[in-house]
């Protein structure tokens, strides 16, 4: 006798209820094993961006376990070189440091008598509520950067231990992507291969594209600051454009510091104004034309997503999680794209707005059987 099997739905609450345990035990092990999942997260955005190096050196007859090992050795010089510089320029400024902070104390006690004549406001009280919102700055400061210290551990765990996956993953590359076509089913695999593929390049082409965003933003901040005779304009360009990566939050954090070193150097604080107005010219230029043209032009993620992820990658990750959030949320999307059952997500993750033509009907259809 045929025993029939009924498919059990469940409610609409216990799905819903099911689903927000699964999403906070997911958040749990993310926090929990922060300590594992930042390195490997960082490794396995470096090792999409060598991967195409790595094949190159390969077609060139070179064997793979060398074509691995000489791009992480490129990478080391480069990144080495890069470092190089940012220290040089950051014991520089250290050494500065003292003198830099007695003149921008003289020139924000200048500004306080002036805001105090101008808006007729008790200087007392202007100097309270900076000493307030600075000592709140400063602790929420320590704080970002403690939990970024205990993620990410010592130093030189992290020299050795990034490399090290980078390699790994590189080397298994066939392991972990036949391993990922055989957990579908036969009439499937082609399907699943094309699928990893076309995901595996845009995403490659994207991370290049933010690579490339990155050098332009730093070219142009420094090129500025060198214009206006702005001290440690290497370091501070640089820093600019790291903190780029990051949307909305990062223009902000990047601007302020070299207006701050120019009311601190200058004798003039237009020197701060003419900044600020290039960076803005410059985030235009990002916006309108660097990012459109090279970056969305692979994957568009809407603001709103944009920000939430970028909160949520700090709080569970501190300052690591707000520059691997976009790159993370860019793969998630990429992925969602590319599995139709999943292209919903992927939908509301962009930033393609429906037609409304299309949906007043639906709206009305809606409003029509409500009413009956």
């Amino acid at each position: 006798m045929a025993m029939i099997i009924k498919e059990i739905r469940l409610p609409f609450y216990a799905r819903a209820a099911l689903f927000l345990i699964g999403l906070y035990a997911l958040f749990a092990m993310l926090y929990i094993g922060r300590s594992l999942i930042v390195p490997l997260a960082f490794a396995t955005i470096l090792a999409i961006l060598l991967q195409p190096v790595v094949v190159l050196l390969v077609r060139l007859k070179i064997k793979r376990i060398i074509a691995i090992i000489l791009t992480l050795l490129l990478t080391i010089i480069i990144l080495l070189g890069f470092g190089s510089i940012i220290i040089s320029q950051g014991v520089r400024l250290s050494e500065s440091w003292p003198l830099l902070v007695e003149k921008f104390n003289g020139t924000l006690d200048q500004t306080i008598v002036w805001a105090s004549g101008y808006f007729d406001i008790e200087p007392k009280t202007i100097t309270d509520w900076i000493a307030k919102s600075k000592t709140e700055f400063i602790n929420v400061l320590s704080h970002s950067i403690g939990q970024t210290l205990v993620i990410i551990g010592s130093g030189v765990v992290i020299l050795f231990l990034i490399p090290m996956y980078i390699f790994l993953i590189l080397y298994y590359e066939p392991l972990l992507l036949d391993f990922i076509r055989k957990l579908s089913t036969k009439n499937n695999q082609i399907q699943v291969q094309e699928i990893v593929t076309k995901t595996k390049t845009v995403i490659q082409r994207y991370l290049v594209g933010l690579v490339i965003e990155a050098i332009i933003i730093a070219i142009l901040e420094i090129t500025v600051l060198l214009i206006f005779g702005i001290e440690y304009a290497i370091l501070l360009g640089i820093i600019g454009a790291l903190l780029n990566v990051i949307p909305y939050i990062g223009g902000l954090v990047a601007v302020v510091l070299p207006m701050i070193v120019a009311l601190a150097t200058k004798d003039s604080s237009w020197y701060a104004v003419y900044i600020l107005i290039s960076y803005y010219i410059i985030q235009l230029i990002d916006n309108n034309y660097i990012v459109p043209k090279i970056v969305a032009s692979k994957v568009k993620i809407n603001a709103l997503f944009t920000i939430i992820v970028v909160l949520a990658g700090n709080a569970l990750w501190g300052v690591p999680g707000m520059f691997l959030s976009i790159p993370m949320l860019a793969i998630v999307k990429l992925i969602f794209d590319h599995i139709e059952p999943l292209k919903p997500w992927g939908f509301l993750l962009g930033d393609t707005m429906p037609n409304l033509l299309n949906i007043k009907p639906i709206i009305k259809r809606i409003r029509k059987t409500s009413s009956e």
